[in-house]
């Protein structure tokens, strides 16, 4: 399994058959090198999306154009999509589990906002915010999606037992670096975390160091650079 950062949330991972793309914003984000966008998007085949803001699902339209990717997000931001242009979105809810390539995805909960703020005017409502379990080659990985602490934590590591956590962490508009560590180490028994949401601009945290240590011993943080692949 190979996890490459995108910048910000975004994320490529290749597990089982699959190519997924999970809130793939690569247009306008400044951590992303725009010269470098064949090589992220290359051989796609699905785009996950957590929620409808548009530091996530700006870009999804485009790149699912370009690669013939599905697009799986909730069912009122999949019915927005389908209006915008795309061709083939799955609109699924919370609790709901989809294939991907061999690979399982599975929606659940987020505490955050949610509206198609990126199309100018008023935001539009785009249902509420989620995270993914995505489980394939022997792994969990909790994608948490832009979320503070919820209790829920508690019950989805006890159901889906994730040993990868990409956590939201950057602060200000989800949890920060402490809060992060406080759910690893209250809820979830993760070997490595990799934190996101963060350096993307001023306001967000710029590195991981509070994470590294308040994470249990012998839990990984492993602090991403864009385009470099993480094996596991």
């Amino acid at each position: 399994m190979k996890i490459t950062w995108l910048g910000h949330s975004g994320f490529r991972i290749e597990i089982e058959e699959a190519v997924l793309l999970l809130d793939p914003w690569l247009d306008g984000n400044p951590m992303f090198p725009a010269d470098r966008r064949a090589e992220a998007i290359a051989g796609a085949t699905h785009i996950l999306l957590t929620h409808a803001h548009g530091d996530h699902a700006a870009s999804a339209v485009q790149i699912a154009a370009e690669t013939g990717a599905g697009i799986a997000a909730i069912h009122e931001l999949a019915e927005w999509l389908t209006r915008e242009g795309a061709a083939n979105v799955t609109g699924f809810g919370k609790g709901g589990t989809i294939e991907a390539g061999g690979a399982r995805v599975t929606m659940v909960n987020a505490s955050h906002s949610a509206s198609i703020d990126f199309k100018g005017g008023h935001p539009i409502v785009g249902g509420s915010a989620a995270g993914f379990m995505i489980a394939g080659e022997g792994q969990v990985i909790y994608a948490s999606g832009d979320t503070d602490i919820m209790a829920d934590m508690e019950w989805m590591a006890d159901y889906h037992k994730p040993g990868i956590g990409i956590l939201s962490c950057g602060g200000h508009y989800t949890m920060d670096m402490d809060r992060a560590a406080y759910a690893a180490r209250r809820y979830f028994k993760f070997h490595s975390i990799i934190p996101c949401h963060y350096r993307t601009f001023p306001i967000l945290a710029q590195d991981a160091q509070v994470l590294k240590t308040g994470v249990p011993p012998g839990v990984s943080v492993i602090e991403p650079e864009v385009l470099e692949p993480i094996m596991f």
